[in-house]
């Protein structure tokens, strides 16, 4: 059977070495390291195969070929599995300490406790924290409704941990740090998928068990944490649905008399890709990182455009010759249906609290300020919300009081000026020069990680552009959606650890740098350092020195970690070694 496809799509033309005819744009960008799609089959090109280790490794290891092959099928969910292990012994050694309401618990701890009993916020007494830490039973929840700014769906979160372990730090922590080990699982599973690699995966997630930011994050109970958990499930599901759909296309495809499958434009504009359930989970999980914090909004658009590109790309691989239309007519209404609303209706489900109640902050203003509006016709409940959400709004872009902890988003790469999340001094302490122990809690991410990851966000860039790479552009929109929306408000009070919500994605973005550092195995493709193949072959010395650089990088980010371990869990140091560790002026 032939294809429809144009010649020119099929990689037929014998003057360029890689099978395709370069287009004019091509050859100006190859001087900046543009290289044409290598000569692979159109089913690798939608379906790519998984990376397996040679057979070196086993015989170093002295074991034999089938326990090998064993292992390799039991490491896709072993391996991260493992991964997720060390976190959660992290996260949840100590979790109780410091014994205090440290930075914004104050708000989120008290709201929580609040809702999951009575529906919605209360308006707590000042200085009711010490009463709380001493005796939480003595302490009554409020019943004057409490304004409030953020959605309630962390906050639901964070109560069920109080509702399993009472009103006390490690119960307004637990479930924080559930999902903050959870999401070390969601990564490695993710960066498996996206390398084809277990063990990039597996790397990818071992350097956010060991980034500062997420660990401190985890083990606090503030909201963005909890964003961050929704954008990384809401990003595998569109991951997996890519990979489901795609593989779709590829069994559609005719497949010609010597079995290689062929690209066909008319099944390839026509073909309906049918349920895709994936893509609604992705809805419902941006959908409740909204109702977590308004953030999670530019998340929602940002995805919603990438996941509609990709069904472009996936279109154009299989043989479209108009590519975009068949998506619009195909693919853009469901899509948009899947998500979209999707993701309004569950942010206005997680207000069922505040809506059978009728106590609410602004619950009854449709049936007092509001009346006789001309809108009167929807019902009080939507109008009171509404007007709820503008106040709210209003808040958020008029906060623009000083904070000593503030930072612009230009420095939150570099680590400009972390938060101070709880600082204690203890006098009398022998082992510093100046008598004084210092305890804090720091909220920076582990410095060389973040630094390495500046490079590694200029590699994906140049990757995504001269390299026409899904994955850099997909790791790139995981940045951008939760760093750049925060340069629209610069005059807004905002903070460093608001970039917990990317932090997934800069692991990733460091990930793929070092699978380029540590380079393909000998025989295989120059892009086999990610899952892909070509035939350019690499020496066994090149690698082997790739593979000392990237692991001695990686232990050095291990190392960083460990030596700020004192000021991610507040343990008490001589004031000595707290000064040695703030290694810029900002930072104190």
């Amino acid at each position: 059977m032939t294809s429809t496809a144009p010649e020119t799509q099929r990689g037929q033309d014998a003057g360029d070495p890689l099978g395709e005819q370069p287009t004019s744009w091509q050859r100006r960008l190859r001087r900046f390291g543009h290289v044409p799609r290598p000569e692979t089959s159109l089913r690798d090109r939608l379906d790519p195969p998984w990376t397996r280790p040679g057979r070196q490794v086993w015989s170093v290891l002295a074991i034999p070929p089938h326990v090998a092959d064993r292992l390799v099928r039991w490491s896709g969910w072993g391996g991260p599995l493992l991964v997720t292990l060390v976190a959660g012994l992290l996260r949840f050694w100590r979790l109780d300490q410091p014994n205090a309401v440290i930075f914004d618990e104050t708000y989120y701890a008290k709201d929580a406790w609040a809702l999951v009993n009575q529906g919605y916020e209360g308006s707590w007494p000042k200085d009711v924290d010490k009463l709380i830490l001493k005796d939480p039973s003595s302490v009554p929840i409020p019943t004057d409704p409490g304004y409030v700014v953020h959605p309630p769906v962390g906050k639901w979160i964070i109560g069920f941990g109080e509702q399993l372990f009472g009103f006390t730090p490690f119960g307004w922590r637990f479930m924080v740090a559930v999902l903050g080990t959870i999401s070390v699982l969601l990564l490695c599973r993710i960066g498996r998928r996206l390398f084809r690699s277990t063990f990039l995966g597996c790397l990818a997630g071992l350097l956010l068990a060991v980034d500062g930011l997420h660990f401190v994050m985890s083990r606090t109970a503030l909201l963005d944490l909890i964003v961050m958990f929704f954008v990384l499930a809401a990003f595998g599901c569109l991951v997996v649905d890519r990979d489901r759909s795609r593989r779709r296309l590829a069994d559609a495809l005719p497949v010609d008399e010597e079995g290689v499958l062929r690209p066909d434009a008319r099944i390839a504009e026509t073909l309906r890709l049918g349920w895709r359930p994936w893509r609604l989970g992705a809805g419902v999980m941006l959908g409740l990182a909204f109702a977590t914090k308004w953030n999670g909004l530019y998340v929602l658009a940002a995805f919603g455009l990438m996941t509609v590109l990709w069904d472009v790309g996936a279109r154009r691989t299989a043989g479209a010759v108009r590519p975009y239309m068949a998506v619009l007519r195909r693919d853009l209404i469901p899509a948009f249906f899947s998500t979209v609303p999707v993701a309004i209706v569950t942010y206005i489900v997680s207000w069922t609290g505040w809506i059978v109640t009728d106590k609410g902050y602004y619950r009854n203003w449709a049936a007092t300020e509001g009346k006789g509006s001309s809108w009167s016709w929807l019902p009080d409940w939507l109008r009171s919300l509404w007007h709820y959400e503008n106040q709210v709004y209003d808040f958020h872009v008029g906060l623009t009081s000083g904070h000593t902890y503030e930072s612009n988003p230009w420095s939150w790469l570099v680590l400009g000026r972390p938060v101070s999340y709880f600082y204690e001094e203890q006098a009398g302490c022998k082992e510093s020069s100046t008598g004084k122990c210092a305890a804090e809690v720091l909220a920076i991410g582990t410095p060389l990680l973040w630094w390495l990851a500046c490079f590694a966000l200029a590699y994906v860039v140049w990757r995504w552009l001269f390299r026409r790479d899904w994955r850099a552009g997909a790791i790139a929109c995981g940045v951008a959606a939760g760093w750049v929306p925060w340069f629209f408000y610069q005059e807004r009070t905002i903070f460093l650890f608001y970039a917990v919500v990317f932090v997934p994605f800069l692991c990733l973005a460091v990930t793929m740098l070092l699978g380029a550092i540590v380079g393909p195995a000998a025989g295989t493709g120059a892009r086999a350092d990610l899952g892909l193949t070509s035939k350019d072959p690499t020496g066994e010395r090149r690698r082997t020195l790739g593979a000392i650089a990237a692991g001695v990088l990686v232990l050095l980010i291990i190392w960083n970690f460990i030596y700020f371990w004192p000021l991610y869990t507040g343990t008490s140091i001589p004031e000595d070694l707290w000064r040695d560790r703030m290694w810029l002026d900002t930072w104190v």
